[in-house]
């Protein structure tokens, strides 16, 4: 684990000694698998890190109007029937949440969008027995601090961070994913060709688990 730590310190060195762009890029964490047969072994899971990778906006469908959160009550759900509003939710979001008791009728109003594109409230990350004000800092808190993985070919690629963070704490956010991931392969290790680190307009450096 130590020689990937120092592997990704130098890839990180050199990522930031290319051409400067005039945004704040995203860090990429890619980890090329072998000998996986992902029809086999789907993975569709939530990592926690130690460092918030970004400021994720997040909704709620729930049963009356939250001062913490964006609310879509049960009241708004009959706007969402017009196509072009219910597109146009789910890209504004990055992230929903429901009360369970509203579960149903969520999937039945907004399932054909949110399913798709792997927003849909889950049971891992995402349903509310409860909508008071404790219980929704404490999922907001847990959602900015996770990352989901849903393996749909043989190499995953996940935001760790923005350039802007300092190189342990995406060294870090990179550590806890690739720990908790090689634990979920069959062949744990033996599953996992290369890894790569990029930024959104670099090319990728390769680092070596051998």
């Amino acid at each position: 684990m130590a020689e990937i730590e120092q592997q990704l310190k130098e890839a990180l060195v050199k990522l930031r000694e290319s051409k400067e762009r005039k945004f704040n890029q995203t860090v990429d964490f890619i980890i090329n698998l072998q000998k996986y047969d992902v029809k086999k072994n789907p993975l569709n899971v939530f990592i926690n890190v130690p460092y918030k990778t970004k400021d994720k906006k997040v909704a709620g469908f729930l049963e009356t109007d939250s001062k913490f959160i964006d609310s879509i009550t049960e009241n708004d759900f009959k706007i969402y029937s017009d196509k072009a509003k219910l597109k146009s939710l789910v890209k504004k979001y990055d992230f929903f949440i429901a009360q369970a008791k509203l579960m149903p009728k969520v999937a039945t109003v907004f399932g054909r969008v949110l399913g798709p594109a792997g927003k849909m409230p889950s049971p891992q990350l995402g349903i509310l027995m409860n909508a008071d004000e404790k219980s929704i800092e404490e999922l907001k808190s847990k959602i900015n601090t996770s990352v989901r993985i849903r393996l749909k070919e043989p190499s995953i690629k996940v935001p760790i961070g923005k350039q802007n963070m300092k190189d342990e704490e995406l060294i870090a956010n990179a550590m806890s994913i690739y720990h908790d991931l090689v634990k979920k392969f069959p062949r744990e290790k033996e599953n996992v060709r290369n890894l790569e680190i990029k930024f959104t307009m670099s090319k990728p450096i390769k680092i070596s688990v051998k």
